[in-house]
């Protein structure tokens, strides 16, 4: 949870901050977008850029879209590096030998077998995540096995599939179901027949869940996912492996024409995309990607109508608000917490800095959205939407300022509101937390301050761990000395006082002799 906590923090950090004049990396976007980037097991690889106290390094390099870790891909190349015939030939072995062992034809032909089997030979292996034909059983046999999997098991994967919760690459925090019903709810209010659902299994599962006969059944949705897990339990028209930071469908053209045809149908009337990426992805590439939808959803647009918008929803922690204005100008953010069955603190319900800082943007305007007011929201007539209980209305702002559920107050000094636990500082001219450094720089690393680094290849969290780490040692071998000490004291007095005695005993013997 500690953990957590902090990728919280330093996410916000980041969001706060903003990229200019910070230090790492960045994402550059060539000029020529017809340039072929070189391809990983995750598709087109990105172009970076190392920066420092707002320069760029001279030499790019290409690295995963996906994967922030190396530990999760390992693709590095200088972007003037030159790789022989043999080298292209080992990584595209091995680009081959990281996609999923099924096709996604396979798939679906494994999937209309499994449909087909009575009950009790329908069998799920926790151990490989896999459905099971019969043909499959000798080979899990030692496996952990669920078996009897019913339609309504296989209507919820995300129930049977363990969720991968690597914050930097996958981070499947599922929504909880609150959520999820809400989402599910408002789209159907506001007259969405179609969801394209860019990586929200949950909320695809729920959509396609809905009883026939119920007005929100009407809805259709199309999941895109970079899990290819969930191929094994949908059909080619209702899931497309995918990879939201490049834009790339694994399975080619196929794919990407069924995503066109989804979102072009009815000529593009009452679709909306909701994107719930991992947190710890770059904003940049995201927004690019979206943009790239929307440019296909537009194909199908007539020219009158070329001042329309593609409704959306994105899902993302508040403290990205600048960021992701700073791509779609025209977002707002909703005051609605969305919270996550698997996340220990992003929960609906908690104050401070134990609530749930994952809200909704959109381009939606506000005053049409409604939130529930058995959750504690209210509507407030001067900013005309929905906000929190606690976000209270400013008469100076003229706006409900608060971001993060909290009561803020106002500062004259800065002409704007600010979190409770801040500070007017009178060398900095600005409000912060109480203990923050006047002198140190606005940017870099999240624990030192350095320019250099980020919060992760700290060397001072490395050198406090190691540090600790001894200090703890050491504590330990001083506490177990002193305990072989007490005991060994403990021990010889008990000895002495037996030899004394002994020899009382002894004594009185010959005396009484």
């Amino acid at each position: 949870m500690a953990a957590a906590r902090d990728s919280v923090e330093a996410g916000e950090a980041e969001g706060t901050a903003g990229r200019q004049g910070s230090s790492g990396v960045e994402v550059v976007f060539p000029s020529d977008p017809a340039a072929a980037a070189p391809l990983c097991p995750h598709g087109p690889t990105l172009l970076f850029v190392k920066v420092s106290q707002g320069k760029e390094e001279t030499r790019r390099f290409y690295a995963c879209s996906a994967c922030r870790d190396r530990k999760d891909c390992n693709f590095f190349q200088w972007e003037d590096e030159k790789l022989s015939e043999a080298r292209l030939a080992a990584r595209e072995a091995h680009n081959q030998s990281c996609q999923p062992p099924l096709s996604r034809r396979q798939c679906v032909e494994r999937y209309l077998r499994f449909i087909e089997l009575p009950l009790a030979q329908r069998k799920f292996c926790r151990r490989c995540q896999q459905l099971l034909l019969p043909e499959d059983w000798g080979e899990h046999r030692k496996h952990h096995l669920v078996g009897d999997i019913s339609v309504t098991q296989l209507r919820r994967p995300s129930q049977l599939l363990y969720p991968l919760e690597n914050k930097k690459t996958h981070a499947q925090y599922l929504f909880a179901d609150r959520s999820c019903q809400f989402l599910v709810d408002l789209l159907s209010t506001l007259g969405f027949r179609r969801v394209l659902c860019v990586g929200t299994p949950r909320l695809h599962e729920l959509i396609r869940l809905t009883a026939p006969g119920d007005k929100k059944s009407n809805i259709k949705s199309l999941l895109l996912d970079i899990d290819f897990r969930y191929s094994q339990f949908y059909m080619e028209d209702s899931f497309c492996h995918y990879n939201m930071f490049n834009h790339h469908f694994f399975d080619g053209k196929a794919a990407l024409e069924v995503c066109r045809a989804f979102l072009q149908e009815d000529k593009g009337e009452r679709v909306i995309m909701v994107t719930d990426p991992p947190f710890g992805g770059l904003v940049e590439p995201l927004a690019i990607t979206f943009k790239k939808l929307i440019a296909m959803w537009k194909e199908g647009q007539s020219q009158d109508n070329s001042h329309k918008e593609l409704p959306i929803f994105w899902i993302f922690p508040y403290f990205f608000e600048s960021r992701i204005c700073q791509f779609f100008p025209g977002f707002c953010m909703l005051d609605y917490q969305v919270d996550y069955d698997n996340h220990a603190l992003y929960k609906h319900g908690k104050t401070g800095r134990k609530q749930s800082p994952v809200r909704i943007f959109t381009n939606i305007p506000p005053n049409k959205i409604v939130l529930p007011t058995e959750e504690g929201y209210r509507f407030c007539p001067l900013c005309q939407r929905y906000v929190s209980l606690e976000n209270q209305h400013c008469e100076h702002c003229n706006s409900c300022t608060s971001k993060d559920g909290r009561k803020w107050k106002h500062c004259f000094l800065c002409r704007k509101c600010v979190k409770p636990s801040w500070i007017h500082c009178g060398i900095c001219s600005h409000c912060a937390v109480p203990d923050h450094s006047c002198e140190g720089p606005k940017d870099g690393c999240f624990v030192c301050a350095e320019l250099g680094h980020k919060r992760s290849t700290c060397p001072n969290v490395r050198l406090s761990a190691s540090t600790n780490k001894a200090v703890r040692k050491q504590k330990q071998r001083k506490s177990n000395k002193m305990k072989m000490e007490t005991t060994k004291g403990q021990s010889m007095n008990h000895t002495s006082v037996t030899r004394r005695k002994k020899r009382k005993e002894r004594a009185h013997q010959y005396l009484c002799s």
